[in-house]
């Protein structure tokens, strides 16, 4: 193994970088001189193994967390400032009457102490950094401060020039000396003062936090007493400097306060032993959260050798935001918490060693901890030695050693102990073929079922993965018994299983799909050469008109083979495989999954998806007067709307089971497209519509790759319609005698548009890129599902005519709207209303916002105004109309879109 002392520049572990001045002093703060003294009395505390260099700088969790709490803590103080206008107001007088008692020599004292004390805190702390050769503080400090001087002037100028009146008069008052002017909204040197003195780390200690605290209130006090602040002033500034320096603290990065190699030994011999060398273990090729310390291997004077795990604050830090979400997303008992201290991993890991060991478990010894300076401790093992699971030869994982694991965790389980991360690196196997349990710093007393369950389940998974799903489960029920094992079916799922499980079932499953496409793939091919080779056999001469029927045949033999290949080289996968030999054992056990997420990912984005309908909806009705709508509205045409726009769901159904050979249900294809009026809403039209028909006909049995054939080829069919109707409309409408729409205009108008359109996009590199990537993406395999289509002409017909009758549907809501509010003599022709809606939806299909909100309004309104509608009635038409279309289903397509989910139709 490599000396450390190869990397001269590494921040842990070597004698060099442990040595150089000031180190010591990041890894503690002034705590290292114990490594100086040890090295004094002659010892040389070598540290072995080729440690990775680790960054002079982290960027902390905690530090962005902070930020986020202070930013959030500004937006609730300006919330209350702008809608609490009374309770300021009377804060305020309550604050200015008390303070306005304060003796005058009491505030002039004050004044003064502050004003000093405010410049002189900072340069004494600098120069005590400086004194440590702790310069890169400084420099965070110096850069936090400058930072928060150019938030308070930006905040001041959008006081004075933009906040409405009550955050104005909540952070301002008049000055003292000019009555004229108004006092600054946030202290232009105190933010930058707090700024600095948080990133240099003060508040970590007590003496100068203490100092801190004392001159901040001096100074609020005598700026309150003499009326050049107000309450909610001092809270924004003391917020500002706070969550700016927390977030260049995180932009930037901290300094990295490890404790290096030295650091180890010396506290080591705290402890009473006497070390030799060291040498740091290599990490697992794991995915789990990196939180799990750093091990080393430690040889002593006298005595057998010890195992050391040392764990610090930064790799706490590391997978904070993954504990976060999955305390977010599952239920209390299946997760840990994402906040925890190190005394509190010190104190749990150790009670996890102790009870293993008192239940009868074989689990390393713990023998001492101790703390290495404020920011790291370590915990010293017996050394177990061994090599774990992971690391043994498919050969060497017999029968016994899987039955030996699963006597350690029965003797778990009798003491309710949950592992929590059974885990090949976690099991360890030592030269007499004993199984030892380690990495038990996740564990639980006192677990529930459900966590002990979890537990089967898990290692379950982690022998299946080695030996198979028939071994791992034989093993199991030959110690725990069958009872026990059929009851952690429930628990069988990706959910319930260590991160790096899911991963690498996730891999395998990859794995598995490429089998079967190569599958398919070869399959296709053998069909291809034996039709080519038959033809060559019988050497036929080719007929002048081709044979349909032939054809048909052929394509059924072909599919009929790529069918068999695909089935034969579909596999199960391992969870799968586990349940059918658990159900071998126990037909009876219970297979439904357990509950285990709190909120599911689908839930929480239906949940932020809806509120952001509800939020385009409020702001769309919120301007509109409903007193005359409702009372010049003729209710007959109303009605009709309704029943049209009813209709339009029908025909979307229609228009997308007609390119699906596949048998598909209607009515739940109804539903589907019932619930494509909430997707649309909070997705581009052009975007949503399409990824939800396809996820729906892939749960329908529908193979991904002609699913998403079959929309792309009703998305093609649908554009080729809707380009001819608008023409055909469009040329029907000038033949009218129409002023302000001639044929002519709008029909060779739109032909050049589209001609100019089309030679811009061939004629710029980028955008022809970008065209050709999209394009041939949606609709690639379009011509062969159209091959099968054209099999079975009554789909085609029902395809084409489901389209149809959906624009027919569309054009009569939108007509029955305008007689909703007109008469007959504001009435227009079919031709006009078909040609505005069909240009407005092709517009809100284009436009990137939500159901092409805005878009289609506008356009709607200004083509229904151009064919002659007056004023008064296509603004009402084109709301109704919308109403009709997009917003009054919202509802019914988000209980659609839950109803399908639960039921597993999308």
């Amino acid at each position: 193994m490599k000396q450390q002392g190869a990397h001269p520049e590494g921040p842990e572990g070597t004698s060099d970088a442990s040595s150089r001045p000031g180190a010591a002093d990041r890894a503690g703060d002034g705590d290292a001189t114990a490594d100086e003294r040890h090295a004094d009395e002659g010892h040389i505390d070598e540290v072995e193994g080729d440690e990775p260099l680790l960054p002079a700088r982290v960027h902390r969790p905690s530090d962005l967390m902070r930020l986020l709490v202070g930013v959030l803590a500004v937006v609730v103080l300006l919330a209350i400032a702008a809608f609490a206008h009374g309770t300021t107001s009377g804060l305020e007088q309550d604050i200015n009457k008390g303070t306005g008692q304060a003796p005058d020599l009491l505030i002039k004292i004050a004044g003064l102490a502050s004003s000093i004390a405010i410049l002189l805190v900072p340069v004494a702390f600098a120069i005590e950094r400086l004194i440590k050769r702790d310069g890169l503080r400084i420099a965070d400090g110096v850069l936090a401060a400058v930072l928060a001087h150019g938030v308070t002037l930006a905040t001041d100028l959008w006081v004075a020039k933009a906040a409405p009146d009550s955050i104005q008069e909540a952070l301002t008052q008049p000055s003292p000396g000019d009555i004229t002017a108004l006092t600054d909204p946030v202290h232009g040197y105190l933010a930058p003062v707090i700024a600095y003195m948080t990133a240099v780390g003060m508040s970590r200690r007590p003496r100068w936090r203490a100092v801190l605290w004392i001159v901040l209130m001096l100074d609020a006090f005598s700026m309150l007493v003499t009326g050049y602040t107000t309450p909610f002033s001092i809270i924004l500034t003391v917020l500002i400097g706070w969550s700016v320096a927390y977030g260049t603290l995180y932009a930037v990065g901290s300094p990295n306060v490890r404790p290096t190699g030295r650091t180890l030994m010396a506290g080591l011999r705290t402890v009473g032993f006497r070390p030799v060398s060291a040498s740091r273990e290599e990490a697992p090729d794991a995915t789990e959260s990196g939180d799990r310390g750093r091990r080393y291997f430690v040889t002593l004077e006298d005595g057998p050798p010890l195992d050391v795990t040392v764990v610090d604050r930064e790799q706490q830090a590391q997978g904070f935001f993954y504990r976060a979400w999955r305390n977010l997303t599952l239920r209390g008992f299946a997760t840990r918490s994402s906040l925890q201290s190190l005394r509190q991993a010190l104190e749990q890991e150790a009670l996890l060693a102790y009870a293993a060991i008192a239940a009868g478990a074989n689990a390393p010894k713990l023998i001492a901890t101790s703390e290495l300076g404020p920011d790291a401790v370590m915990l010293v093992y017996e050394h177990s030695g061994g090599r774990s699971l992971d690391s043994l030869p498919d050969e060497e994982i017999t029968d016994d050693l899987l039955r030996e694991t699963w006597d350690q965790v029965r003797a778990l389980q009798s003491r309710r102990i949950a592992h929590r991360r059974l885990v090949g690196d976690a099991i360890l196997v030592d030269r007499s073929g004993t199984v030892i349990l380690t990495d038990l710093r996740i564990g639980e007393i006192a677990a529930g079922d459900l966590l002990l369950r979890m537990d089967i389940s898990q290692l379950l998974v982690t022998f299946g993965l080695r030996v198979g799903a028939e071994r791992a489960v034989a093993s199991a029920v030959g110690v725990l018994g069958p009872d026990a094992v059929a009851d952690c079916l429930p628990m069988l799922q990706p959910i319930a299983l260590s991160r790096s499980t899911r991963a690498t079932l996730r891999r395998l499953a990859r794995e598995r799909t490429q089998r079967e496409r190569e599958a398919v793939l070869e399959a296709s091919r053998q069909a291809k050469e034996a039709r080519l080779a038959a033809a060559d056999d019988t050497a036929r001469p080719v007929p002048e008109k081709p044979d349909k029927k032939a054809e048909r045949a052929e394509a059924r033999a072909e599919k009929r083979a790529i069918d068999e290949a695909l089935d034969e080289a579909r596999e199960e996968d391992l969870l799968t495989q586990i349940r059918y030999e658990v159900l071998r054992i126990r037909p009876q056990a219970p297979v439904e999954p357990a509950r285990l997420e709190r909120v599911r990912p689908r839930t929480l984005i239906s949940f932020i998806a809806g509120a952001i309908g509800a939020y385009f909806l409020l702001t769309q009705l919120t301007h509109i007067e409903f007193g005359p709508l409702i009372a010049n509205a003729e209710w007959g045409w109303v009605a009709a709307a309704v029943l049209f726009s009813a209709a339009s769901y029908f025909a979307a159904a229609m228009a997308l089971l007609g390119f699906v050979p596949e048998r598909v249900p209607f009515v739940r294809t109804v539903a589907a497209q019932v619930a494509g009026s909430f997707v649309k809403i909070v997705a581009p039209a052009a975007v949503g519509g399409v990824a939800l028909n396809t996820r729906f006909l892939q749960r329908a049995g529908v193979r991904p790759g002609l699913a998403v054939a079959s929309v792309g080829a009703s998305q093609l069919f649908g554009l080729g319609c809707h380009i001819l109707m608008l023409l055909a409309f469009g040329y029907l409408t000038g033949t009218e005698k129409t002023p302000s729409l001639s044929p002519s205009r709008t029909v060779i108008g739109g032909l050049l548009t589209v001609a100019v359109l089309v030679l811009v996009v061939t004629s710029v590199p980028f955008l022809r890129k970008f065209v050709v990537t999209r394009v041939r993406s949606l609709f690639a395999g379009v011509v062969p599902r159209m091959l099968d289509v054209l099999q079975r002409p009554q789909k085609l017909v029902t395809g084409i005519g489901g389209m149809l009758l959906l624009t027919a549907c569309f054009v009569m809501c939108l007509d029955a709207s305008i007689r909703a509010f007109g008469d007959e003599t504001t009435s227009i022709s079919i031709a006009g209303v078909a040609v505005v809606f069909l240009a407005g939806n092709a517009l809100g299909s284009a436009a990137p916002t939500p159901g092409g909100v805005g878009a289609v309004e506008a356009t709607l309104t200004v083509g229904l105004i151009a064919v002659g509608l007056p004023k008064e009635v296509a603004a009402p038409a084109v709301l109704l109309f919308r109403l009709l279309t997009l917003w009054l289903p919202v509802l019914p397509g988000w209980l659609a879109f839950n109803h399908l989910t639960r039921k597993g139709a999308l």
